[in-house]
């Protein structure tokens, strides 16, 4: 099976190429032309480009079985950001994905996506373009995954914590190690449960250990 992953370089992207790597998959790395990609990670085909550049993105998707988006606004000055990552950069991807023939699609998103009162929203309304990106998404054209993750942290001294997986607006706070939201992409990629789910996730020392395709059987 062969993945693309957009938004590889960043810092959940590159996290996702190395657990898919470890599953043995094949893997297009498809980033901004500015970004640099680890030298661990030069060994898995690189493609640089502008997302707006719809002929080059066709070609960079075509031949995929499935495409994990990983792009996503950083809080910032730059208002416009959510609206052109979250939103219009997102429908640019499913567009080709249908142009190309993918149907097998994993959203990284957000916990709290689509609520207007949180503190995220001051960023741009990053919350609320979001759910428009989701909402391009749950088309009956794709086999589509939705996974928000809450709060994202950089520890990778994670063997303590166990994931909590939930349904749609069922958790409003929490964190999770990008580790285990890269896990996470990965093992909806194998399991068809996880088809035509938004899926909510934090970790913590003090849930229960609940193996994925399980957890999601309730969802």
């Amino acid at each position: 099976m062969k993945i693309a992953i957009t938004g590889a370089s960043g810092k959940t992207g590159f996290r996702i190429v190395e657990e898919a790597s470890k599953e043995g998959y094949k893997i297009k790395q498809i980033v901004r032309k500015n970004s640099v990609i680890s030298k661990e990670l030069e060994k898995h085909e690189i493609i640089k480009l502008s997302l707006d550049n719809k002929q080059k993105l066709d070609d960079s998707l075509r031949g995929t079985d499935a495409l994990i988006i990983a792009t996503g606004a950083r809080a910032s000055l730059d208002l416009t950001g959510p609206a052109r990552v979250d939103a219009l950069g997102v429908y640019r991807q499913l567009e080709s994905c249908k142009r190309v023939g993918i149907k097998r699609v994993i959203l990284v998103s957000s916990l709290c996506t689509g609520k207007l009162l949180h503190p995220l929203n001051l960023f741009g309304l990053i919350l609320i373009w979001k759910k428009i990106g989701e909402n391009f998404l749950r088309n009956p054209y794709f086999e589509w995954t939705i996974i928000r993750p809450g709060g994202l942290k950089e520890d990778e001294i994670i063997d303590d914590q166990n994931v909590l997986y939930s349904k749609i607006d069922s958790q409003t706070k929490g964190s999770i190690p990008r580790r285990l939201v890269a896990r996470c992409c990965i093992e909806a990629i194998k399991n068809k449960e996880s088809i035509n789910k938004i899926i909510e996730i934090t970790s913590s020392t003090e849930y229960k250990k609940v193996a994925f395709e399980k957890a999601i059987q309730s969802i």
